[in-house]
């Protein structure tokens, strides 16, 4: 399935759903106001998401204020990594 469709199916936070398709994972990301991601569980053992993991890591350690796994970085710049990966 191609990332642009991925992020469409993904949901705002208005309206969110706890349903995340088997091999995916939700995450929330942006700098002031969070949005949520249906990513695929594959990106998660490529060095440049680990690198965000990290961050998420020192920036907010175990606690997640969006209770899910928070990325600290712009909505852009994640759709960016995304994209490439999904071409990777």
């Amino acid at each position: 399935m191609a990332i642009r469709q991925i992020l469409k199916r993904s949901l705002s936070n208005e309206k969110r759903s706890t349903e995340v398709p088997k091999g995916h994972l939700a995450v929330y990301v942006g700098e002031s106001e969070k949005k949520r991601f249906v990513i695929p569980l594959s990106y998660l053992n490529h060095p440049s998401f680990q690198e965000l993991l990290c961050q998420a890591e020192e920036e907010f350690g175990f606690h997640h204020p969006m209770g899910g796994l928070t990325i600290p970085c712009s909505e852009e710049l994640f759709i960016d990594l995304t994209s490439h990966l999904s071409r990777a």
